[in-house]
């Protein structure tokens, strides 16, 4: 997977630049990184999940060193240890889990957000990445184990068959729940693994009970429109050879399925039937990201409107002609080739990217428009998918994390690395 000279500099560039947003966008007192580089962003969990998974590559590749990294991490532990934990609406926490946004000075929650599952379970993944990486450091397993235990998975299925997508202290849980293939499989294998209160054991095979095949541009597909949900599980897990019932009946794996869902990206784009300017085969990238704001008709088509932050996807869309160049890095290990083509064009013919090597959360060619500031996790997805496609070292880490390992088998899955004993 070793890229060429030329690419390995472009891709190292923009590791760094995306790394600094983590040294930028810190409360250093107690580790929590803002959502965004926008005035007054609160605390996103899920980017404290990924600055956690972040720090172990700075100290890899010389960026950070180690004994910096694990006072961070520390900091970042002991703060969601010791953070409020009740049914108060200013918490900072619930039943082991994490609402969505906090403030990033006093740690409560913010924007009047909801105690977020999946964001929960990105965060813990970060940690998991952290105490795997310090496993010598007691006080940093020891924090990781106690977050890990305190968390009532059972709870958060509200007596379903699934887990619920989350829950306010004003009215209790949300009205839905996860139907549909998503970036949930992460939350399901740590789930499933939890220590203490795990999730009924076939609450994983309800959930793909839900997914939706499909057959696009020639491509069989598990359907998601967005490419984020074809990435941020796999941030952590190397889905290669792995396969769960429902790939077994398929006949493929989620890796090969994110490889087909970044094809059809690019065959979309190249087809561009909204015919909206710039798109073409090295120029797309449809997933969450900021965009040119409601209300404002399109050139290429009246009638049509942009939208403004939204999980935008192909080939049915949402599309106002916005990619998110953050999303061609995230596909960096599936479709190497496409991907880097599109990172070249996008980032090195646009001078504002190429001079500050960092992406900002969307473009709009046709609004001749580029979103203000950066986002954070777009950011961590460049930094820890650019080192699994150079050297694989999020993987590797996560293999020796027994968690992992136990939530992969008991959700069925088998083949891949699973069936390599573990020297460990």
């Amino acid at each position: 997977m070793a890229p060429a000279p030329r690419d390995e500099a472009l891709l190292e560039r923009f590791a760094v630049g995306a790394f600094r947003y983590f040294l930028e966008n810190v409360n250093p007192e107690n580790g929590l990184v803002t959502d965004t580089t926008r005035q007054g962003s609160p605390s996103s969990i899920a980017v404290v999940g990924f600055a956690l998974s972040c720090y172990p590559v700075a100290v890899e590749r010389g960026w950070m060193n180690r004994v910096e990294a694990m006072e961070r991490t520390l900091r970042t532990l002991r703060f969601f240890w010791n953070s409020s934990q009740s049914e108060d609406v200013d918490a900072t926490g619930y039943k082991g889990f994490y609402y969505h946004f906090l403030d990033p000075r006093t740690g409560r929650r913010a924007w009047n957000s909801e105690l977020s599952l999946i964001d929960s379970a990105i965060l813990l993944a970060g940690i998991m990445a952290a105490a795997t990486y310090f496993s010598g450091e007691a006080e940093v397993r020891g924090l990781a184990d106690a977050l890990y235990r305190r968390m009532d998975w059972r709870w958060a299925q509200n007596g379903r068959e699934t887990v619920c997508q989350g829950w306010k202290p004003e009215f209790g849980f949300l009205h839905y729940g996860w139907e549909g293939y998503s970036e949930a499989t992460i939350l399901y294998v740590l789930g499933l693994a939890s220590p203490t209160y795990p999730l009924a054991a076939d609450t994983y095979h309800a959930w793909t009970c839900t997914y939706q095949w499909e057959n696009i541009y020639g491509h069989d597909v598990l359907y998601a429109g967005p490419l984020f949900v074809h990435q941020f599980s796999h941030i952590w897990i190397d889905f290669r050879k792995l396969r769960d019932r429902f790939m077994r009946e398929k006949q493929s794996d989620y890796f090969e399925n994110s490889r087909r869902a970044t094809l059809i990206q690019r065959d979309y784009a190249k087809r561009n039937p909204r015919e909206y300017q710039g798109y073409g085969a090295d120029y797309w990238g449809f997933t969450a990201c900021d965009g040119p704001g409601h209300g404002t008709p399109t050139t290429s088509r009246p009638g049509r409107e942009f939208f403004s932050y939204a999980a935008r996807g192909a080939p049915w869309g949402p599309d106002d002609g916005t990619i998110a160049p953050a999303a061609a890095f995230g596909s960096l290990p599936f479709a190497p080739e496409v991907s880097l083509s599109a990172i070249r064009n996008i980032c090195e013919r646009d001078t504002r990217i190429a001079e500050s090597c960092r992406v900002p959360s969307g473009l709009n060619a046709t609004a001749n428009w580029m979103s203000e500031g950066y986002f954070g996790l777009d950011q961590g997805l460049m930094v820890l998918m650019i080192e699994n496609y150079r050297s694989e070292f999020v993987w590797n880490l996560m293999r020796n994390c027994s968690y992992i390992r136990t939530g992969l088998e008991r959700a069925g899955f088998a083949g891949g690395w699973l069936e390599v004993t573990d020297a460990h």
